[in-house]
């Protein structure tokens, strides 16, 4: 894998043991395209995986960049790829629901790339609408499976754009009160 953007643009990423499911060169260009410019916006990955789409979010200006992953197995390599991000970035080994439960801050910008299999993906829709995470003016991403079905409105969270690429998709979400 390799940093598509930014000041660490083509920098390569190592991939951590156990099951991952790397974004796309062609996916996180994309996103970050349509995000526009991130600079100076915190950024929460949730599921990080290997640090991947954080450390393009750092590349590209974002700070703080918080990032969460509960495979322990994965945390010495998450830890090697961003250890070359000089902007304030930081890993929390935890379950993603035990995060929202101790979070204090507030993001810009999440994204969430659970696992093809969790079946509570609309929960964790919910969890961020209800959490206060994300800030008003807030942008949420969900990578997963082509196929599935979200609703247009969950609580604050209010649809704005639908992305296909292969055999998955990336929706995005806009905070706004009711």
């Amino acid at each position: 894998m390799r940093i598509t953007g930014g000041i660490y643009l083509n920098r390569r990423i190592k991939c951590p043991p156990g099951i991952i499911r790397p974004a796309m060169d062609r996916m996180r260009e994309s996103m970050f395209s349509i995000l526009h410019d991130i600079n100076n916006k915190s950024f929460l990955d949730l599921f990080t995986g290997s640090g991947c789409i954080g450390i393009e979010a750092a590349s590209r200006g974002a700070s703080p960049v918080h990032l969460v992953e509960k495979d322990i197995k994965k945390k010495p390599v998450i830890l090697e790829n961003i250890a070359m991000v000089e902007s304030p970035i930081r890993l929390f080994s935890l379950p993603v629901e035990k995060y929202f439960k101790i979070c204090r801050d507030q993001y810009n910008i999440i994204h969430m790339d659970p696992p093809f299999n969790y079946q509570n993906k609309k929960k964790l829709l919910e969890l961020v609408s209800f959490s206060g995470i994300l800030k008003e003016d807030g942008i949420l991403m969900m990578h997963y499976p082509a196929g599935e079905k979200f609703p247009e409105i969950i609580g604050n969270l209010r649809f704005k754009d639908l992305r296909k690429y292969g055999g998955s998709e990336l929706i995005f979400y806009s905070f706004s009160n009711p």
